[in-house]
């Protein structure tokens, strides 16, 4: 059995998730799909935690998907299949959901359920040594409707029935053709690019990224309630923050944004 455990790190404003399990590439045990749901839920009600940044240990994967290796004890029937699948399903929808922008940080092989954690984050920022795949179609395993939702609003229905047919290896410049990523970077340089990126989400204000999310979600993936969106906006709208955006841009200053 895999012995991984998924890390929870906080820097300032930033949060980190780090899928440790590099013995095994970082693949997801059941324990580690079940950690995921909970560490978001402590980031999204600390008001410190502006953006949250997942990723896997080491610099040899961000994850290959689920340990393999305790599907005999834990997907040997029906009802253990239901329940497994309950619980990827809630890390995903955890990721996807939260109040505070997610970003993935992809060293390596990012593969199968790997790569469907990276889909449920909101930006991807690839190393130029990673590789991606869905292999599916070659082990005989049915790709389910959130990974599969998530592809198809990420590089659209044509190139998900390739990724998902073929069941072919992408490079990192593949993939960024593809919109799997928006960006590569020297695997050197990913990490000080990141940290820099979810520093500059952080100053945003943090309303109008959960509202934009929540937008973007009910619009594009239906994972959103429309009504809950438009609800965000107008509380952007009736916030501190809108009068402090406002008062900032006349002074010529940064604002200061706390989420009220």
């Amino acid at each position: 059995m895999s012995e991984g455990s998924v890390r929870i790190e906080r820097e300032g404003p930033v949060g980190r998730l780090v899928l440790d399990n590099p013995a095994r590439l970082n693949a997801l045990n059941a324990a580690m799909w079940a950690a995921i749901p909970p560490a978001m839920a402590a980031f999204d009600a600390d008001p410190a935690v502006r953006c949250v940044v997942l990723r896997g240990a080491g610099d040899k994967a961000f994850a290959v998907g689920a340990d393999i290796s305790e599907f005999a004890a834990k997907r040997n029937d029906a009802a253990q299949v239901a329940t497994y699948e309950a619980a990827t399903s809630a890390a995903y929808r955890a990721l996807a959901t939260a109040a505070k922008p997610v970003i993935a940080l992809i060293h390596g092989h990012c593969v199968g359920g790997g790569l469907a954690v990276a889909l449920a984050c909101d930006l991807r920022y690839a190393d130029e040594a990673s590789r991606f795949a869905i292999p599916a179609a070659r082990l005989g395993l049915g790709y389910g409707a959130e990974g599969t939702g998530r592809l198809i609003a990420t590089v659209g229905q044509a190139r998900a029935r390739e990724v998902l047919f073929s069941a072919r290896r992408y490079g990192a410049a593949e993939a960024l053709a593809l919109g799997l990523v928006h960006d590569v970077r020297p695997a050197a340089e990913l990490d000080d690019f990141v940290q820099g990126l979810a520093l500059e989400l952080a100053a945003n204000a943090p309303l109008t990224i959960a509202a934009a999310k929540t937008m973007i979600n009910a619009l594009a993936t239906g994972e959103g309630d429309r009504a809950a969106a438009e609800a965000a906006v107008e509380r952007c709208m009736a916030s501190a923050d809108y009068r402090e955006g406002r008062q900032a841009f006349l002074e010529k200053r940064p604002p200061r944004f706390t989420g009220q």
